[in-house]
């Protein structure tokens, strides 16, 4: 569990969690799948209006399906979206175990990730209207409508379905800002991608393949079958590093060594891949999938004039919020242009959230693992 822990694009939920529990701008709302659209817009009714949500009610214990009221009124900056696809995080699992680094007391509705169609905006949101379809990031996914603010939301475009638009934000965010910004990798450069079958890694294979133009893409996954995945993913070559050495298969691959790697394993994987390192090579700290933090021995940094540099994406949230913003962007744009495909590997109704988290815990997902709403 310790692993989960660790995993920094989970880390940019503490902020929403701190948010929420100060009772901030984050708000579960109504949604039936039993209305239409146009029945869901009006908010000034005087009837009751309900919602199903995912609620755990106890650390530890499985997720209850609840049938909650709706707050009428939208108050200054929110948005109403109807939720259509959620996608499930490390994070989510830690906050029902209660085992996140900021706790949320029981009840409430999990998830932090979602897609949906804009229902209703207060009077002084200018920026998205009834009818925009929009990924968002923020606590209480889990539901079938949610109330936000528009800097939490992006309008995605309709040949992106809620399923792709859900397993989108985090995973593309993560990797375009680490290799672009962090490591800025460069066309003709060969790249080395740990958990390369995971949201992220494959989201890094996709870009360093057909955004960065990669000369050489290396995955580095598990299991054989996930080495296929990465194939049909971009991967030029896959490394099983439960049977292969890292360091022996990339050099043989490219002799000259690896001159971005995007490392979010962690212990004796970072290891190896810092032996990987080209002259000039960028070692980019992604997350320790592992539980185990490496140490770094510097010396392989000074023989190789290389750089191993850190990062959390979440931070530019907080920090540099228009770079956040690029990030994000950038990828939709690059979607848009048909140069990557967000991935998931399976989708559950909301009244089968439980078997969903199970799918994870057997180690049974690929990419991402989504929530279906209606």
């Amino acid at each position: 569990m310790s692993s989960l822990i660790r995993c920094p694009p989970e880390r940019i939920l503490r902020p929403l969690m701190k948010s929420y529990l100060a009772g901030g701008a984050v708000k579960n709302t109504h949604g039936s799948s039993s209305h239409g659209f146009a029945n869901l817009i009006p908010n000034r009714v005087s009837s009751k209006r309900f919602y199903r949500a995912a609620v755990c009610t106890e650390f530890g214990k499985p997720l209850e399906i609840e049938k909650r009221e709706s707050e009428e009124e939208l108050s200054s900056g929110e948005v109403r979206v109807q939720v259509s696809a959620s996608g499930i995080n490390f994070g989510d699992l830690l906050m029902m175990l209660g085992q996140y680094q900021v706790k949320v007391p029981p009840p409430f509705t999990p998830g932090s990730e979602f897609a949906g169609t804009v229902l209703e905006v207060a009077e002084d949101v200018k920026d998205l209207k009834p009818g925009t379809r929009v990924a968002g990031r923020m606590l209480g996914a889990f539901s079938e409508e949610i109330i936000g603010t528009s800097d939490g939301m992006w309008e995605i475009p309709d040949s992106m379905s809620f399923e792709e638009a859900a397993s989108f934000v985090f995973s593309y965010g993560t990797a375009f800002m680490g290799l672009k910004k962090r490591a800025n990798l460069q066309a003709g450069e060969t790249v080395l991608v740990t958990a390369a079958a995971g949201a992220t890694g494959l989201a890094a294979v996709d870009l360093a393949s057909h955004v960065f133009e990669s000369s050489t893409v290396i995955g580095a996954c598990g299991s054989e079958e996930k080495c296929e995945l990465i194939k049909q993913r971009g991967a030029h070559h896959a490394i099983n590093y439960k049977k292969e050495e890292i360091k022996s298969s990339v050099m043989n691959i490219s002799p000259h060594g690896a001159d971005v790697i995007f490392e979010a394993v962690g212990g004796k994987i970072f290891k190896e891949c810092l032996r990987s390192i080209a002259w000039e090579g960028r070692l980019l700290v992604v997350g320790f999938a592992s539980g185990e933090i490496p140490k770094i021995p510097a010396n392989h940094l000074l023989v190789k004039n290389a750089s191993a540099v850190g990062l959390l994406w979440g931070s530019y949230n907080e920090l540099e919020r228009k770079t956040f913003d690029w990030s994000i962007q950038e990828c939709m744009r690059f979607y848009k242009e048909g140069k990557i495909k967000p991935y998931y590997s399976a989708a559950f109704p909301l009244d089968r959230i439980n078997d969903a988290f199970q799918f994870i815990k057997d180690r049974k997902s690929t990419g991402k693992v989504v929530i279906t709403m209606r």
